[in-house]
């Protein structure tokens, strides 16, 4: 079997070298990077609410994201998560898909629409 840019043999070892490199990938960007919890819709307060895995509490107004501006509240509240917590995704907005690292760093759209 030949396996293109794979520079190691494929062997049972370095099977289980690579699985523990990414092991411990997974827990290097668990412990670094912003993971959510839980995502939901707060329609009282028009708000985004994500708590994220180290207790912080994230929200913002929809009205700043990319294509949920003019949603309604059903469509806001039809939030997923998925379970690595790395991004939320709006089912009502196939297309909508936002990080939570860029969330929480204040980029709440593609570069050609912030551009606008």
């Amino acid at each position: 079997m030949v396996f293109r840019n794979w520079d190691k043999e494929l062997t049972e070892e370095n099977l289980r070298e690579q699985i523990a490199q990414a092991k411990q990938a997974w827990k290097n960007a668990e412990a670094t990077e912003s993971r959510a919890e839980s995502v939901q819709y707060n329609q009282s307060e028009d708000l985004i609410v994500i708590k994220l895995k180290n207790g912080a509490i994230f929200c913002f107004p929809p009205k700043l994201a990319q294509s949920l501006e003019g949603a309604s509240p059903e469509q806001l509240a039809d939030v997923l998560l998925p379970p690595s917590g790395s991004s939320v995704h709006w089912e009502s907005f196939d297309i909508v898909d936002f990080g939570i690292a860029e969330l929480v760093a204040g980029i709440f759209g593609t570069k050609y629409w912030i551009a606008d």
